[in-house]
């Protein structure tokens, strides 16, 4: 026996169906790295070494440290931008577990601003943590690494292309 369904029962279950597809987000598991590459940030007395992924089209960048339960000592995620981002624009935390700082740099590696961000809290708003200066790349390291090394705004990060 066929049971033939209404058009209103359709549109309903293509909508949920719709609907739950579209509330779930891609996450980054553990697993999925970028390739790492040297790097070193030049401060007024000494060089840090550094290890970096480097996010460089929109998908590595919007989901950076998505998911990722721990983070190396010395390691970090450098995000590049083919054109300078304004002041306003920055960071936000979603879906990321582990506290970060983040240090905006400007087209020649020039950290032009340092943030600390947490994780965002269940069922709150993802605070966005904006740079105040224009930037080309940003920087995100475990957080308290800057100040741990004494890297302040007006050092520099190097790293190979």
């Amino acid at each position: 026996m066929m049971t033939r369904l209404s058009l209103p029962t359709i549109a309903v279950l293509v909508l949920a169906v719709y609907a739950s597809s579209a509330c779930t987000q891609p996450q980054l598991s553990r697993q999925q790295k970028l390739a790492s590459q040297p790097a070193h940030i030049v401060t007024a007395d000494r060089v840090v070494p550094i290890t970096v992924e480097i996010a460089r089209t929109d998908t590595e960048r919007r989901t950076g440290l998505m998911g990722r339960t721990s983070l190396a000592t010395n390691a970090g995620m450098l995000f590049v931008y083919r054109s300078e981002r304004p002041g306003h624009h920055g960071f936000w935390m979603f879906q990321t577990l582990i506290p970060l700082d983040i240090a905006y740099l400007g087209a020649d590696g020039e950290i032009r601003a340092i943030r600390h961000m947490a994780p965002c809290q269940p069922n709150e708003k993802c605070p966005s943590y904006p740079a105040g200066q224009p930037f080309s790349a940003a920087l995100e390291m475990n957080q308290g690494f800057f100040a741990r090394h004494g890297i302040v705004v007006g050092d520099r990060v190097e790293w190979g292309d």
